[in-house]
C-alpha cells in the first residue's frame, strides 16, 4: 500500500496547484468572459482532476468534477453565457472540490452531500435564469465533453466517440471504478463494452497520445529541502572556520608553500561552497503568486458582501522568495486587504460624490528592492484620518494628550500597530475586532522584516513591507560593545562613519549626531545589551528602519560575513533583542541582534 499512498500524495500536490490556479482563473474569467483560451483552460483544468480522481477511486470529486466540466462546455460550446449566478455556481463547485479534496487528504472517509451544488449546476446547464444561445433550427446541440487540442482523451471517451458506450455508463463506470482498478476493465465487468472493444481504444489513445519529453521537474519533499539548507549552512560555518585557519597559517607561516597551496584550496571552497548555497537557497524560493493568487476570489467576496465594487490589481507576482517567508506572509496579507477594503474603499455611491470612479482600486505589488522584497498593499479610499487615531489612542490610555502634541504625523500614525487598538465604531466580520495590525506588524518583524504606511485623507493609503529574500544565511556585520561582540544583519546599515572629529550633541535631553544634513538620534549598543562600556565609542552605524534613521555607536568592528542563523531555543527565544545566534570561524557563539526590536519606542531628539 506504500506505493498506493505515494501515489495519492502525488494526486493531492497536483491538484492543490489546479486548484489554485483555478480560483485566479475563474475570477479573471468573469472580468473576460469571452476568452476562449481562459475558458479552455478552465475546462483542462476539472478535466484533469476528473481523470485522476478517477483511477483512484475518489467518486465523489469524479461526479462533481464532471458535473462541473459539463457546464463549462456549454460555455465552450455557446451554448450558454458567463454570467455572475454562472460564476456563483463554478465557484461554490470548486469550494465544495476543496473539501472533498481535504477528506481525501485527511483519509477521514467522509462524504459529502453533494445535492444541493448538483442541482445548482443542472439548473444552470438547463439554462434557467440565462440567455441560450441554439442553433438556426432553435434547437439546443448535444455535446459531449471534448478535451482541449493537445490533451490526450480517456478511453471511456474514445468509446463514447465510437458510440460502444453512452455517456451515462460512461460515468455509472467511473462511480464504480475501485482504487486501481482500470477504467476498460470496470466497462468490461458491467457489460458495457468488450475486451476487444477497449483494446482497440487503447490502441487509438497510444496514437493519439504525444510521446513524452524528458521530464525537467522533479517533486521534493519540503523537509528535504531544509535538511539540505541545514547541511550548506554547517558547510558555510566550515568554511569560514576553514578561511579563519588559512588566514592564522599565514600569518605564523609567511610564503610557505603549503600554506600557499592551501590558501588556493581555500579560494576555490569559498567559491563552490558560494555557488552551492545560492544553488540550494533557489530551490526554496517560490515566486509570491503562490499567496497572491487567494486574493482575487477574497476581494471578489468580501466587496460584494460589504456592497461595493473593489477591482484589485496584481503586479509582480513572478516575483520570487524563501518558502520559509512566503508561508508567514499570508496572513498579514489577508488583515491588509480586508482592512483596504472594509475601512478604505468606500462605497460606490460616496466615491461617486467625491469624484472618484464608482469602483474602488486595491494594489498589491511585488519587486526586489536591494537585497531583498518589497510588497506594496495600496488603495484610493477614504484614507486614515491621523486625528481620529490620536484621539483613539489618548482615549485608551496610550499616550497622554501632551504626549500626542508633541508627536510628529508619522509616530501617530504608528499607533495603529499597538495591540487592540481599532478606530472602528463597529465590528464587522471582516475587521474592526482591534487584533489585525499589530499582528500584521509581529509577523512581518518575526520574519526580519519592516513594516511603514503612508496615507493621505480622501486619497488612500499605501502600506509597503520590507521582508528579506531568505531567513536561513545572511549577510551580517560583527562588531563590539561593552567588552562582547555582536552579528548585526547589514540590511539594517546604511553607512558606517567614524567619530574621530564628530561632536556628539545633546537635544532636547537627547544624544544626537548631525550627518548629511540630518540630525541622528544616538544609541549606544553598550547600553542597549545592558553592558558596561570598555572604551569611548569609535563608530556610528548609521540604521535604517522604516523612515527612521538612528546612528548606533560601537567601541569596534569586526568583518562582514555570511552567518548561519542558529535558533536560540525555548529558553532563550524570547529575549528581547535577539533573533538568534551563529557560530565564527574559530567556534565562538555570537548573538545576533534584533534591531528593530532594540529600537522600539526610540524617539528622535
Amino acid at each position: 500500500m506504500e506505493g498506493m499512498e505515494e501515489i495519492i500524495q502525488d494526486f493531492l500536490v497536483e491538484t492543490d496547484e489546479l486548484i489554485q490556479g483555478l480560483e485566479g482563473d475563474l475570477i479573471e474569467l468573469e472580468k473576460n468572459p469571452e476568452d476562449k483560451d481562459l475558458l479552455n483552460r478552465i475546462f483542462r483544468s476539472f478535466h484533469t482532476i476528473k481523470g485522476a480522481s478517477g483511477f483512484l477511486g475518489f467518486n465523489q470529486i469524479v461526479e462533481l468534477s464532471h458535473a462541473l466540466e459539463d457546464l463549462l462546455n456549454k460555455l465552450r460550446g455557446g451554448e450558454l453565457k458567463v454570467t455572475p449566478s454562472i460564476m456563483d455556481g463554478l465557484l461554490e463547485g470548486l469550494d465544495m472540490l476543496k473539501k472533498l479534496v481535504d477528506h481525501v487528504r485527511n483519509g477521514d472517509g467522509v462524504e459529502e452531500d453533494l445535492t444541493s451544488i448538483l442541482s445548482t449546476i443542472k439548473g444552470l446547464m438547463s439554462g434557467e435564469g440565462q440567455e441560450v444561445s441554439g442553433g438556426d433550427d432553435g434547437e439546443k446541440k448535444e455535446s459531449s465533453p471534448q478535451p482541449p487540442a493537445g490533451e490526450p482523451k480517456m478511453v471511456g471517451e474514445i468509446l463514447v466517440e465510437q458510440g460502444t458506450i453512452t455517456q451515462d455508463q460512461l460515468l455509472e463506470a467511473i462511480k464504480e471504478q475501485k482504487g486501481g482498478e482500470r477504467l476498460g476493465d470496470v466497462l468490461v465487468r458491467k457489460g458495457y463494452a468488450t475486451k476487444e472493444d477497449v483494446e482497440k481504444a487503447l490502441s487509438t489513445q497510444r496514437k493519439e497520445t504525444p510521446s513524452p519529453g524528458a521530464e525537467t521537474t522533479v517533486r521534493v519533499d519540503a523537509a528535504r529541502l531544509d535538511d539540505l539548507m541545514n547541511m550548506v549552512g554547517e558547510l558555510v560555518l566550515e568554511r569560514n572556520r576553514i578561511m579563519r585557519l588559512t588566514d592564522q597559517l599565514e600569518d605564523r607561516y609567511g610564503d610557505d608553500d603549503l600554506v600557499v597551496r592551501l590558501r588556493q584550496a581555500t579560494y576555490n571552497l569559498d567559491i563552490i561552497t558560494g555557488d552551492l548555497q545560492l544553488s540550494v537557497m533557489k530551490t526554496r524560493m517560490q515566486p509570491v503568486a503562490r499567496v497572491f493568487s487567494r486574493f482575487p476570489r477574497m476581494v471578489r467576496d468580501i466587496s460584494r458582501a460589504k456592497g461595493k465594487e473593489v477591482e484589485l490589481v496584481i503586479e509582480g507576482q513572478e516575483t520570487e522568495l524563501d518558502k520559509t517567508i512566503i508561508e508567514e506572509i499570508g496572513d498579514p496579507l489577508i488583515h491588509l486587504i480586508r482592512n483596504a477594503i472594509d475601512h478604505g474603499i468606500e462605497p460606490p455611491d460616496e466615491r461617486e460624490e467625491k469624484g472618484k470612479p464608482r469602483k474602488g482600486r486595491v494594489l498589491l505589488s511585488a519587486s526586489y528592492k536591494g537585497g531583498g522584497i518589497e510588497i506594496t498593499v495600496e488603495d484610493d479610499g477614504r484614507g486614515i484620518d491621523i486625528e481620529k487615531v490620536g484621539r483613539k489612542a489618548v482615549e485608551k490610555g496610550l499616550v497622554t494628550e501632551e504626549d500626542l502634541a508633541g508627536m510628529m504625523e508619522k509616530d501617530v500614525l504608528n499607533l495603529i500597530f499597538h495591540p487592540g487598538f481599532s478606530t472602528a465604531e463597529e465590528v464587522t466580520d471582516i475587521s474592526g475586532r482591534g487584533v489585525g495590525m499589530d499582528v500584521v506588524k509581529s509577523n512581518i518583524v518575526k520574519v526580519g522584516g519592516t513594516i511603514e504606511i503612508d496615507t493621505e485623507k480622501g486619497k488612500g493609503t499605501r502600506i509597503t513591507l520590507n521582508l528579506p529574500l531568505t531567513l536561513a544565511i545572511i549577510q551580517t556585520l560583527m562588531v563590539r560593545a561593552g567588552g562582547e561582540d555582536y552579528v548585526i544583519p547589514l540590511s539594517s546599515v546604511t553607512e558606517i562613519i567614524g567619530l574621530e572629529g564628530r561632536r556628539v550633541q545633546t537635544i532636547n535631553g537627547r544624544e544626537a549626531i548631525e550627518f548629511r544634513g540630518r540630525i541622528h538620534p544616538v544609541v549606544r549598543l553598550a547600553s542597549l545589551v545592558g553592558a558596561m562600556s570598555n572604551g569611548d565609542s569609535k563608530y556610528a552605524l548609521i540604521m535604517a528602519l522604516g523612515e527612521k534613521r538612528l546612528a548606533l555607536l560601537v567601541e569596534g568592528l569586526g568583518s562582514q560575513e555570511e552567518v548561519v542563523i542558529k535558533s536560540l531555543g525555548g529558553y532563550l527565544s524570547k529575549v528581547r533583542g535577539l533573533s538568534g545566534a551563529t557560530i565564527t570561524g574559530d567556534g565562538k557563539v555570537i548573538p545576533i541582534l534584533d534591531v528593530s526590536d532594540l529600537f522600539q519606542g526610540i524617539e528622535g531628539p
